[in-house]
């Protein structure tokens, strides 16, 4: 069954690249959610006065891999106890944030949070958000499948790259 994701865990690039790469995902789109602003361009967005996150929207099959399965690969490839921050990128468009689409998502998200949060795996609190989905805005055309298009470009070869091969050893 066909299902949507929508994850902010920093850069869209690095996110959209690790969940390319997972089996049962049919596609994965770069873009902006959870602010004020309609139909934001990523200037605006950079700006920190839209409330809008850099998300991935993702569908996948779910009979090949379930939302708790990408819960967990969300979680395990940023850092969710950094306040709107992953590494060098900084501002509220980075945050660490779960919007969930439907009652049993925001189930499966506040669970696998709370099960890492009492787990001990971070030295601090995470303070990933899940939020209800209210509206996803594509990126512009030139943000979609960055990492595969363009490995030389040297954010794709020193962040991006060694985040997507720590995950694929995980595999």
């Amino acid at each position: 069954m066909t299902q949507t994701a929508t994850f902010g865990n920093g850069c869209f690039w690095c996110t959209e690249a690790i969940f390319q790469r997972v089996n049962g995902i049919e596609s994965v789109v770069s873009g902006y959610s959870g602010g004020t602003v309609s139909n934001p361009t990523y200037e605006q967005v950079c700006t920190g006065t839209t409330g809008h996150a850099e998300v991935v929207q993702i569908t996948f099959d779910s009979d090949l891999v379930s939302y708790e399965d990408l819960v967990h690969i969300f979680f395990a490839t940023h850092d969710p106890t950094t306040m709107n921050r992953q590494g060098n990128d900084v501002g509220t468009q980075y945050r660490s944030v779960i919007f969930f689409h439907g009652e049993q998502q925001r189930e499966v998200a506040e669970k696998v949070l709370k099960e890492l949060d009492d787990s001990g795996a971070y030295r601090s609190p995470i303070v990933t958000q899940v939020v209800p989905f209210e509206i996803f805005y594509p990126g512009e055309a030139y943000h979609q499948n960055f990492f595969n298009e363009h490995t030389d470009h040297p954010y794709c070869s020193a962040v991006i790259d060694p985040k997507v091969q720590k995950f694929l050893k995980t595999q």
